[in-house]
Order: structure tokens, then sequence, then C-alpha cells
């Protein structure tokens, strides 16, 4: 028995040793060297300061600049988790009509076509035309409460205001979200998706605030 007893603890002692300490030390040593950027957490700095993750949403404010999609955690890395309200929810309903009228009070005054009710072609003087509709992700929380990306759409429908608000054209500002626009995971997994940080930093060296 006294035999068994010290196979045992010398057992755990060893894989204590390996599995607890110089495997995770090996892995981390790896991750510092061949990718050490992703290993740190991917954060950006700008001017020498940390000002985020390219992987976590982070709440602007202001008319300057692009804002993040909802977050029920007020995108705190820390605490991930998003409203796990079924589509029968009072509650969730409430909070998708709040978050829309912020989005329409905030974007329409800059992109008078813009609806409440999703895309729609009518006719504007014999011709048609499409209004544009407020995309889902411009109302709705992500499954981590901290996505770092909105849709293109999303992205196009704040450029109008971005644009005024920056005194760019409208153009250059497209092309900015182009250049800050993610592709499909693999080429074939989600959508493209505008990483929000990156693009508001790409806006302040394009036309810094005064």
């Amino acid at each position: 028995m006294r035999r068994d007893l010290l196979t045992s603890v010398l057992a755990v002692v060893a894989m204590t040793v390996f599995l607890g300490l110089a495997y995770p030390l090996a892995i981390t040593g790896i991750a510092q060297v061949v990718f050490p950027g992703k290993a740190n957490g991917s954060k950006i700095t700008v001017d020498g300061r940390v000002v985020g993750s390219s992987l976590i949403g982070q709440e602007f404010k202001g008319k300057a600049y692009f804002h993040s999609r909802p977050s029920a955690t007020g995108y705190s890395g820390d605490v991930t988790f998003f409203g796990n309200l079924g589509p029968n929810s009072l509650e969730s309903r409430e909070a998708i009509r709040a978050n829309l009228k912020a989005y329409l009070a905030r974007e329409r005054p800059y992109d008078p076509e813009l609806r409440a009710d999703g895309p729609k072609t009518h006719d504007i003087g014999g011709k048609s035309a499409r209004r544009r509709g407020v995309p889902v992700d411009a109302v709705t929380e992500s499954g981590s409460g901290v996505d770092p990306h909105i849709s293109e759409a999303n992205a196009r429908i704040q450029a109008h205001r971005i644009a005024a608000v920056r005194g760019l054209p409208l153009a250059r500002v497209e092309d900015l979200i182009s250049a800050h626009t993610d592709g499909r995971s693999l080429g074939l997994l989600g959508e493209p998706g505008v990483n929000v940080l990156r693009l508001n930093i790409a806006l302040d060296e394009e036309a810094p605030l005064r």
C-alpha cells in the first residue's frame, strides 16, 4: 500500500511539473517568438500608448467617430456575454427599439434616406430610388458583447455623419472603410466586418480633431 501511495504521489508531482509548468511555459515561449502581437492580446498603440485591442470592441462617443454595435457589458473584456432573450421577449423588443431610436437620431440628420423598417425602392420624380435601412448589427448585440467589428452597411451609413463632421469627402471616408474591412475567416466563414478602432485611428490621422 505504501508503494502504491508513493507511486501516486510521484505521478501527481510529475504531471503537475510537466502539465502545470513545463508545457504552459513552452507554449508561451513559442507564442512569444512566433506571433508575439497575437500572444499579447493584439494590442494597438498610438504614439507609444496602448489604445485598445483589435479583438475587443470599445465605446466611442460623439459625432466625429464611428460607433460600435450595442454591448450588454459596456464593452468590458473581463465579462463577455449577451442578453439571452428570445424573440418574444418584451425586454428584448424594448431594448432594440431604444437602440433603433438612438441610431436614427444620430444618423438620419446626415442621411435623410435612412429608413427604420429596412431598405425600400420608391419613386422620386418618376425615377426609382432605393432608401437605406438600418442594419441589424446597429441595434443588436454580438454574441460576446465586445465584437470589434460592424457591418459594411452600418459603416457606410455612419460615413455620411463622419464626412460632414470631419469635413472630408464622402468618397474618402468610404475608402478608409474599405481599407479597414476584414474579409471572411479563412475566406469562407462569416461576413466581412469593419474594425471600428482601427478605422477611427485612421480617421484621426486623416483629419485630426481640433
